[in-house]
Formats: C-alpha cells, sequence, structure tokens
C-alpha cells in the first residue's frame, strides 16, 4: 500500500510553486484534497514565511463544505491552530451569499465563496477554482481571480474536462503551446492508477489490493459511462468532440508554399551492390538534386532540422527547417528515402546538414533502428545540439500544441504536396494526446505520418536553447573525393536507384 500520506501524482501538484497552474484530471483522484493541504500550510504560515490567505471557488455549495472540511482534516493532522469552520454572509449586490472560513493563528484564513466573480472584490490571496470546466462565468471569474496577481497570489484551475470549446480546454492548449504561462498537469485514470490510487481505495475501505481487482474495478467505470465518449472525458483528459484529425486541410493548405520534395527509392539491384559503389551513386545524386536547393539558403537565416527513420516498410524524410529574421520557420525542402540502406541514409543526411547555415539545432527519431542514425548525428555535431528522440506520449503532448499554434499563427511555411498534406492530416487525439495512429496512413496505405514527424521534429529543434555554429566544411574522405568531374561515373551506375 502507498506509505505516504500524498499519493505521487498529489505530491507532485502541491509542490509546484507556479504563480498559474491547471491540473486536467480524471474524476475523484483527490487533486482538491491535495489542494485542501496546499492552502492549510499558505494560510497556516507568517507572513513572514509566505503565508497568505486561500481562496476556494466551487461550483456549487456542497463542493465549498466539501473543501473546508478537508482544510479542518488538514489543519488537525499538521497541528496547526486554527478556528473551527465558521459561516459567514456575504451581502452582495442583488442577494446575500454563504461563506464557510477558517481562520488561523497566523492571521489568515482559508474561505470558501460562491462562484460569482464580484466574491473576488478586495480581496487578496491565493486563489482555487475547482470543476473550472463547470462554471457557467468562468471567464469573468478566472479575470477577477487574475487580478489579485498583481500583488503575489497564485490562482489554480482544477476540473475534468466539459467540452473541446470550453474555455478551460483552451487554455490548456494555449498553455501547451506556449501561448499562455500555466504549468499544466495532466492525471488520467490509468496516471492515478500506476501511482497508487486504486491501493489508497483498498487501504482506506480496509479490503486487500489485487491487480484482478484494480482491473476489474477500472472496467467497471469505464462500462457504467453512457458512451465512450464521456468515458474518454471522464477518466482519460479527453475533451469530447476532441477527436479525429489534429490539423484541418484547409490550414495546412494555407501554410503551403512552392517547394520542392526531393525522393529517391533503392531498387534491389541498387542496395546489392558493394556499399562504396552506392556511397558513388548517392553522392552524385545528392549533388544533382541537393546540391542547388543548399545554395539557395539564406547564410543570414539560422538552420534546425528533423528526420523521421524508416528503412523499408516507412520513409525517412529529412525536413531542414530555415529561421528567418522574423521568427518565421520556413521548410526549403524536403528529402523523402525509400528502401535505402542505414550508411546512405548516413551520407544523405550529412551531405544536407554539413550544409545548413548557421546550424543551430536538430532532432532525429531514435526509436529501433532510427537509433543508429540519431546516433550518428550526435557524435558528428554535439549532444548540446543534436536531440536523439524516443518519440513518446509525453512528448507528443509537449511538442505538438507548439507545432499546431505554428499552423494557426502563420509562423511556418512547408512545401506544397498531397503526400505531405496527407501524413499531417494522420495526427489525430487518441485519448487526449495528439499523435500518429497505428497502422499505415495515406490512401495507399504505404506511409506512416512520415513527413508530419520529421517536420514536427524540426519545429521542435527549432525551438532548443542552443547556440548557432557555423563553419568551413572539411570534406569528410568520402565518395567526393574518389572521383572528380572527368570521371566516367559521375553520372551514375544506372542501376535503378532514383526519383520516384
Amino acid at each position: 500500500m502507498p506509505e505516504s500520506v500524498l499519493l505521487p501524482y498529489q505530491q507532485t501538484w502541491v509542490e509546484d510553486e507556479a504563480d498559474l497552474k491547471i491540473a486536467e484530471k480524471s474524476r475523484r483522484t483527490g487533486i482538491t484534497w491535495a489542494e485542501a493541504a496546499d492552502a492549510v500550510l499558505s494560510a497556516s504560515a507568517s507572513r513572514a514565511a509566505g503565508g497568505t490567505n486561500h481562496f476556494y471557488v466551487g461550483s456549487n455549495k456542497d463542493m465549498a463544505i466539501e473543501f473546508i472540511d478537508a482544510c479542518a482534516m488538514w489543519a488537525k493532522a499538521f497541528d496547526r491552530a486554527a478556528s473551527t469552520i465558521q459561516e459567514e454572509v456575504l451581502e452582495d449586490e442583488d442577494k446575500d451569499i454563504l461563506t464557510f472560513n477558517i481562520h488561523f493563528a497566523s492571521g489568515f484564513k482559508i474561505q470558501a465563496l460562491s462562484s460569482r466573480p464580484s466574491n473576488m472584490r478586495g480581496r487578496q490571496g491565493n486563489v482555487t477554482i475547482d470543476e473550472a470546466a463547470f462554471h457557467e462565468q468562468l471567464a469573468e471569474v478566472l479575470k477577477a481571480a487574475l487580478a489579485l496577481t498583481m500583488w503575489g497570489a497564485k490562482v489554480r484551475l482544477i476540473s475534468t474536462h466539459n467540452g473541446v470549446d470550453n474555455l478551460f480546454n483552451e487554455l490548456i492548449q494555449d498553455s501547451r503551446a506556449g501561448k499562455k504561462r500555466y504549468s499544466v498537469h495532466r492525471i488520467t485514470l490509468d496516471d492515478a492508477c500506476e501511482q497508487g490510487l486504486y491501493q489508497r481505495i483498498c487501504q482506506v475501505r480496509g479490503k486487500p489490493w489485487s491487480q484482478a481487482a484494480e482491473d476489474e474495478w477500472k472496467a467497471n467505470l469505464l462500462a457504467d459511462t453512457a458512451t465512450r465518449e464521456d468515458a474518454l472525458e471522464e477518466y482519460y483528459c479527453v475533451p469530447k468532440a476532441g477527436g479525429g484529425a489534429y490539423l484541418s486541410r484547409a490550414l495546412i493548405e494555407a501554410r503551403m508554399v512552392e517547394a520542392p520534395v526531393v525522393r529517391f527509392e533503392g531498387s534491389a539491384e541498387f542496395n546489392a551492390v558493394p556499399e562504396h559503389y552506392r556511397a558513388l551513386e548517392i553522392e552524385d545524386w545528392c549533388q544533382r538534386e541537393l546540391a542547388p536547393l543548399l545554395e539557395q539558403l539564406n547564410p543570414r537565416d539560422a538552420h534546425a532540422f528533423g528526420e523521421d527513420f524508416g528503412r523499408t516498410g516507412d520513409l525517412t524524410v529529412i525536413a531542414p527547417m530555415a529561421i528567418t529574421a522574423q521568427l518565421l520557420r520556413r521548410v526549403p525542402f524536403l528529402v523523402e528515402l525509400r528502401n535505402v540502406p542505414f550508411k546512405q541514409q548516413e551520407q544523405v543526411l550529412f551531405y544536407v546538414v554539413d550544409r545548413l547555415p548557421r546550424l543551430q539545432a536538430g532532432a532525429l527519431d531514435a526509436r529501433g533502428n532510427g537509433q543508429y542514425l540519431a546516433e550518428q548525428a550526435v557524435d558528428s555535431y554535439g549532444a548540446g545540439r543534436i536531440e536523439a528522440v524516443m518519440l513518446s506520449q509525453g512528448w507528443y503532448l509537449e511538442h505538438m500544441p507548439p507545432f499546431k499554434a505554428a499552423f494557426e499563427d502563420a509562423g511556418i511555411e512547408i512545401p506544397r504536396d498531397r503526400d505531405v498534406a496527407d501524413d499531417l492530416r494522420a495526427l489525430q487525439v487518441i485519448k487526449g494526446i495528439p499523435k500518429l495512429p497505428d497502422g499505415k496512413t495515406g490512401d495507399a496505405k504505404a506511409r506512416h505520418g512520415d513527413a508530419a514527424i520529421a517536420l514536427a521534429l524540426a519545429h521542435s529543434a527549432s525551438l532548443m536553447d542552443t547556440t548557432e555554429i557555423d563553419f568551413i566544411r572539411v570534406p569528410r574522405g568520402g565518395p567526393a573525393d574518389l572521383h572528380d568531374e572527368d570521371d566516367d561515373m559521375s553520372d551514375g551506375f544506372g542501376i535503378g536507384g532514383g526519383a520516384w
């Protein structure tokens, strides 16, 4: 059974001292209970120790009473001198409002208020807005609460979701996109159970815990909801109508410009010849197809890149990204490689990256066989500049909202290409997380959103806090040094590799 009073996710919530923070949560995971502990610690502390009043704004009277009861319990557990729960009537403009209070020896108090925005007038202290998504006047309540932050107060929003168009969800999405400065905590039913929620329920109820019992309990919770959408919203932080494509086709096409997608597919004959012959063929292809595009890059722009790896089933996509003086993220071209051996993929990647002016950062897909190419890039360009990314739900949750925001704010330009658009359209919101679904995407089922991942990785790299470098390229001693312009092999071997 969990040994500490607060479970790990509750501890994380209390320990976060951000001025503004949001908890999007599953039902009955105990975040409000943990918030009551934090309120007692703040209100019972002296002014010199950072003590302050704490105001709780629930969506109904029962919530206010429950919160104040929890605060009284914590005050006793912490042995903090406090009054009994007191009722107080506030005279408002059109009716009297009943509030519940606990006063501490520090001179501060915890007060549970109604959801009327006018209740915040003339007060100073931290504010908790509980079940925020269900407040009828959330915008007005929040506006009143944020005014208190001018003098150092903190604001906390706690809620399950109540629809994708709700202000609560918009604040979360804007925060993940970097438009708002809220610290966002996400606690699904699975997250809570993995950190001991059901074990704690068994502990409180005095019954033995088993994994089978926990699985049955969780399955019953989900089955008892009216619809699958309700279950996802109540227990998995997925606002209703939040599924489907993450980026609309209209939004994607609005950010597309005339720029090439350069493609190479290795044939059976190409892959069968010795590696040094393949290297010569790829060198010629790079000089013919990529060199003219790289020479057109603006030397005054900083550059980043992203790479999504594939060998036979999926594509490798390399996405260079220029960062202009106006902070526009512009993708001058994309490189797609299908059925190309590892060494030649490395050769193409280095050919491109070596020639990116003012290289700032890069991010590469390091899952599976992609780890080889990611490690080579880290060794060549430095661990402080190159990130080998293990794509995970956490990575998607952190980096996809800023990526989407770049499309919404006209902060990105990408090549106009049907396959690229289809790859971006393949991104879906799955259990509240924007990511690629399992299985192939596109009409021909021959892709797996490869360009979308490369572009998202490039965008994340462009936001990395690194120092750009510039250098004069020194030949690596590879194929370029093995022949000259008069070599009869410089036009290729005619062994089947080429564009598709």
